[in-house]
């Protein structure tokens, strides 16, 4: 593999890509992302199709790289939470979660970084720029999710299912431990209001995404019914909590 020549920030921001049965694919994103930055985290999270195996050579190859091993699958969420945990054992402030399906942009990391750099009390949220390769059924079916997520928050989310975004370490594993939930595909959209809950600044900022069909690589686990339903329960528990909320406020002696 050639040197890389890429942006660093090893005491403060890394890249955390969290991974389950993508195939060739995330030996191609990973790489991407060394490119633009390093460290890269990637978490496999009890992957059975030798992904996680084939970023061996690479790992040896490349000591800005660390791949953390989950035994069995528990979402993305999950695999995103073991992350934080080990990424602030090493005191770094800020994380890029990003998909390990290829769909997002590796060029786009340094913009986010120093975006984040310039305003680290901020989550930087990607805005997806879709082309022709985006399934119209899910471009249509995450308008709702985002309507939802605005109106639980009262802050303009840009896209509140797109998972190219900067975090601030700290901020975003208090919430996930605070909780349960957020263990799955439910991760994104609830980080997000939870996070706005918490007063954490928001920056949206457009970054272009790329489905790949299947005969070029791609994988999906997304799955119409079981993830939809999901995301149902997950606006149905916020807005419980959203007016919970609301009246706790008003019942505060003024």
């Amino acid at each position: 593999m050639p040197e890389l020549s890429a942006e660093r920030g090893p005491t403060t921001h890394l890249v955390l890509i969290p991974s389950y049965n993508n195939g060739a694919k995330l030996v191609e994103t990973v790489t991407d992302a060394l490119h633009h930055w390093r460290p890269v985290w990637v978490v496999i999270d009890g992957s059975t199709d030798g992904s996680g195996e084939a970023l061996a050579g690479l790992q040896h190859k490349e000591p800005g790289l660390r791949v953390i091993h989950r035994p069995c699958n528990g979402g993305k969420g999950a695999a995103v939470l073991d992350g934080l945990r080990a990424a602030a054992a090493e005191d770094f402030t800020h994380v890029m979660v990003m998909d390990a399906d290829g769909q997002h942009s590796a060029a786009e990391i340094v913009e986010f970084m120093g975006i984040s750099r310039q305003n680290p009390e901020a989550m930087i949220l990607g805005l997806p720029l879709f082309d022709a390769t985006a399934p119209r059924i899910r471009v249509i079916g995450r308008r709702l999710s985002n309507v939802l997520a605005r109106l639980e928050t009262r802050r303009h989310i840009g896209d509140s299912l797109f998972g190219f975004r900067v975090y601030p370490l700290a901020g975003l594993l208090a919430v996930m431990e605070a909780s349960r939930h957020m263990r799955q595909y439910d991760f994104d959209a609830e980080a997000v209001v939870r996070l706005c809950w918490r007063g954490v600044p928001l920056i949206n900022r457009p970054a272009p995404v790329r489905y790949f069909a299947a005969a070029e690589g791609g994988v999906s686990h997304f799955r119409y019914g079981r993830d939809n339903l999901l995301l149902a329960a997950m606006h149905l528990r916020l807005i419980a909590d959203a007016l919970r909320r609301k009246l706790t406020r008003r019942n505060l002696p003024h």
